[in-house]
């Protein structure tokens, strides 16, 4: 009998486990259905998602109908703006719901969603995209709550991983929260609740270009009492954190027709100085576990009033601390002397009326005192800013008092005396009258050390402040192998600092050595927990307007050394140009004008350059680029003199040339020139093609050559070179992949085709020895310049030779047939044997001719006798 019980038992578990796996695909179009037709019922927008699914398993007994991907995008006037992206949205719902009927509503009991954006923007009309509910359904739905599809009994939500941005274009202002996970509990069934809170988010915002918080982490878990009827929210109990500073919330926020009535007072719920410590944001803090306090720090604030369109809430937030000090465990450094006196104040509930002032923010570490203060106000239409800061601070002092995350400590003394006093309109609109700088600012004695182990060592920086300009007075530095002085002025500091406008700049740089290499900028190197990273691509900054004059006795870039080094280097526009550059290099001088712009995805180059008498063996060798236009190294000895215009794109992570990608033209003349013909495999099988030439002996001097390059080809236009009374013309092309496709052109006197044709020669008379034209010769080179192959017109090469010597004997033997036929006249019986003899004697000296040109030329062409 157990048997049987156990049996059925097992029998009904299978069929009930196979049901909750079976229901959801039975389910599954129901559910789509319902969803596409609460959405299609509901806004005016264009909303997809790529799946609905149905689960029973998730949050058993409850079944849990999950949409992945939703995406809301709005229409005009905010065309193709997303307003909502979830990458998961999940739906708790009792199981007895999937068994309404089609016109029945579903309830749902739990929303939760992963991944999301929800992007909220104001037009300068002040319309905002989040209001797209059907505007003819929204009285229906008033008047008839029950025809909905979905109906919300909600208990309990939970989102994670979300990202809420809110942009006013109007008033410029900007404010994201990332990171934001969010989860609330309580019975919405009911119209009054408490509902218990978890939150954490990061916040940052904008106004007006102007960023006041930037990753601030926020932290509440806090009981809010709701009332719907009301619209009412009441802060119960809360434990608020920004980022380390702990906050307590008292009063409540109501959603009123047009406003939102706030009254809230906040306050820390301890005055010890370590509250401040923890107001630093978390990238540059540390714990706070064993630090040592004296003083206070507290912060107390209120919010009263209506949030409307045109007003803001009254506040007074007040920040305060008197003669504090801290010092952490281990740490041989203290910060006394601490004054923190900050009031931020609203009165009339106009936004633009809202000012800060930071009456007073000094410390003393050891001896030096740093002290500042700085007042802000008509924050949203004009903001005018009245500050000052004066103090000496010992850098080295910093990593002794606060355990700053550095890989290596930072040294010198930085003074302040500056005073500044500007509105935002006139720094836009460059109205220099209206700013008032006065002060000056030293560095001495800095050194830094990077992650790469590069550092930086500063002698001597000191600026003195202008109402129009920021003077760099003095720039004396060193870094790996370069040191470098820079004096100049510096334009539009305050609009590039505060309104993200061009920083313009005029500057003189004077240097003995200046390795390239020093600032150049690398991938992260690996360390034992994290793979290096590869370096970035390299880009001009978009911000700089400025122009540096620069001289340097020695410039070392890559393997190149260059000297006395002048030129004018202009930056503008994520583009620089240099201007009358100049160095001696290569035992003579370059000169080039050019610029080089990284605006664009993959960067481009366009530069002229000038050789004035360099060194050919140097420059071929020690300059990739010309190793490629004409690989001739090692070859030719001499100086060149040559033109360059050349142009293409670059390797945008180390802004070297694409060869590929180069076009332009080249314009060379050769001077005391020689040939080494031993170093090259091209020239070597042509001396032992053609026995004749001797290339060791062949004067190149003030030879000129014109070349153009392309797609990775260069075209060498014919040019001729004399090598004693032989003329060659060579042209062709060849790749910079080393492939080549050139044709050379001899113009041979017979005199040089051997001893036969010499001797042959000295048979005939000197009339008719200078008779003989010069022999055309052709060949061509092909394959590599590794590997060449030659290939010779040699049959006809020979042909016109034989041709010629042919033909002057059949000159001389018409000459002497004319004195025959006039002896026939004369001997009519000897006619006969007579012309057999002349035309036996012709055919004879033919053949031989011809027999002696063909083995002369097939000697000089080293092929065997026929």
């Amino acid at each position: 009998m157990l048997k049987k019980v156990l049996k059925i038992s097992a029998i009904v578990m299978v069929v009930f486990v196979a049901a909750l796996f079976a229901i959801p695909f039975l389910f599954k179009d129901q559910i789509k259905s319902k969803i596409v037709e609460a959405i299609n019922e509901s806004v005016d927008a264009k909303v997809s998602f790529t799946d609905a699914d149905l689960s029973l398993f998730k949050n058993f007994p409850n079944a849990t109908v999950g949409i992945e991907k939703l995406v809301i995008i709005n229409k005009a006037p905010f065309e193709g703006d997303t307003l909502i992206s979830l990458g998961e949205l999940n739906l708790k719902m009792s199981v007895k719901e999937l068994f309404k009927g089609k016109d029945e509503p579903l309830s749902i009991q739990g929303i939760s969603s992963t991944n999301g954006l929800v992007n909220i923007i104001f037009n300068k009309d002040g319309i905002g995209n989040f209001d797209i509910a059907l505007k003819n359904k929204k009285e229906e739905d008033k008047k008839d709550e029950q025809s909905k599809p979905l109906a919300l009994k909600i208990q309990n939500y939970k989102i994670e991983n979300f990202t809420f941005r809110y942009i006013d274009q109007g008033s410029k202002i900007k404010m994201v929260i990332d990171s934001l996970n969010h989860e609330g509990t309580g019975d919405f069934t009911n119209s009054k609740l408490d509902l218990a809170t978890k939150s954490t988010a990061k916040v940052s915002l904008d106004m007006d270009k102007i960023n006041y918080m930037k990753n601030v982490k926020l932290t509440l878990d806090a009981v809010l009492g709701i009332d719907l009827e009301k619209s009412k929210y009441t802060f119960k109990e809360n434990k608020a954190l920004i980022n380390q500073l702990p906050l307590e919330f008292d009063g409540f926020i109501q959603m009123a027709e047009k406003a939102q009535i706030y009254d809230l007072k906040f306050k820390t719920p301890t005055s010890s100085f370590t509250n401040f410590l923890g107001l630093i944001p978390s990238a540059y803090a540390s714990s706070l576990e064993g630090v040592k306090t004296t003083g206070d720090f507290t912060v107390n604030g209120f919010v009263k009033g209506e949030l409307t369109d045109t007003t803001v809430p009254k506040f007074n937030i007040e920040i305060a601390s008197n003669n504090s000090s801290f010092q952490y465990p281990n740490l041989p450094k203290s910060v006394q002397n601490i004054v923190i006196d900050t009031k931020i104040i609203n009165e009339t509930g106009i936004l633009n009326d809202t000012y800060v002032n930071l009456d007073k923010l000094s410390f003393r570490i050891d001896q030096d005192v740093f002290s500042a203060k700085a007042n802000i106000k008509n924050i949203t239409v004009n903001p005018i800013v009245d500050a000052a800061l004066k103090g000496t601070i010992n850098l080295a002092n910093l990593s002794k008092a606060y355990p700053i995350k550095m890989d290596k400590p930072l040294a010198g003394i930085l003074k302040a005396d500056v005073t500044t006093n500007f509105d935002m309109a006139s720094v836009e609109k460059s109205q220099y009258q209206n700013i008032k700088n006065a002060g000056t600012m030293s560095l001495s004695g800095f050194k830094y050390t990077d992650e790469n182990n590069k550092s930086m060592n500063i002698s001597t920086a000191l600026v003195e402040f202008n109402p129009s300009k920021i003077n760099l007075k003095q720039f004396d530095a060193t870094t790996g192998k370069s040191d470098i002085s820079i004096n100049g002025v510096l334009e539009n500091f305050y609009g590039f600092m505060f309104k993200k406008q061009e920083l313009k700049g005029n500057f003189n740089m004077s240097s003995k050595q200046l390795a390239v290499d020093d600032f150049m900028t690398s991938g992260q190197p690996a360390t034992a927990k994290t793979e290096a990273k590869p370096a970035e691509a390299m880009k001009i900054p978009a911000f700089l307007n400025c122009t540096l004059n620069a001289k340097a006795t020695t410039v070392l870039y890559d393997n190149l050394k260059l000297q006395d080094v002048a030129g004018t280097l202009i930056i503008k526009d994520e583009k620089a140009t240099l201007q009358n550059f100049k160095t001696n290099i290569f035992g003579g001088s370059i000169g080039l004008n050019g610029a080089v712009s990284t605006k664009e995805k993959v960067p481009t180059f366009d530069m002229n350059l000038g050789f004035n008498q360099v060194d050919i063996a140097q420059t071929f060798t020690q300059l990739d680029m010309m190793k490629k236009i004409a690989p001739i190294a090692g070859i030719i000895n001499g100086k060149l003199n040559s033109t360059i215009k050349l142009n293409g794109n670059l390797d945008a992570k180390e802004l070297t040339p694409d060869l590929k990608s180069i076009s332009g033209d080249l314009l060379g003349q050769l001077l005391s020139t020689t040939v080494n013909a031993k170093n090259s495999t091209v020239l070597n099988t042509l001396t032992s093609n053609v026995k004749f030439l001797d290339l060791n002996k062949v004067n190149l001097n003030d030879l000129k050559m014109a070349l153009t390059f392309d797609n990775g080809k260069v075209n060498v236009k014919p040019f001729d070179i004399k090598y004693q009374d032989i003329k060659v013309t060579v042209g062709g092309t060849h790749g910079f992949d080393q492939t080549m496709n050139y044709t050379l052109k001899f113009d041979v006197p017979a005199k040089y085709l051997g001893t036969e044709a010499n001797n042959l020669i000295a048979k005939m008379s000197p009339a008719d020895a200078a008779k003989l034209d010069n022999i055309p010769i052709n060949a061509s080179l092909t394959g590599n310049f590794s590997n060449p192959k030659i290939s010779t017109d040699m049959k006809t090469a020979v042909s016109n030779l034989t041709a010629q010597l042919v033909n002057q004997q059949k000159e001389k033997l018409t000459q002497k047939g004319t004195s025959a036929l006039t002896d026939l006249i004369n001997k009519n019986t000897k006619a006969k044997d007579t012309t057999q003899a002349a035309k036996t004697e012709k055919e004879q000296k033919t053949q031989e001719v011809t027999k002696k040109a063909s083995d002369l030329l097939n000697g000089l062409f080293k092929k065997k006798n026929p």
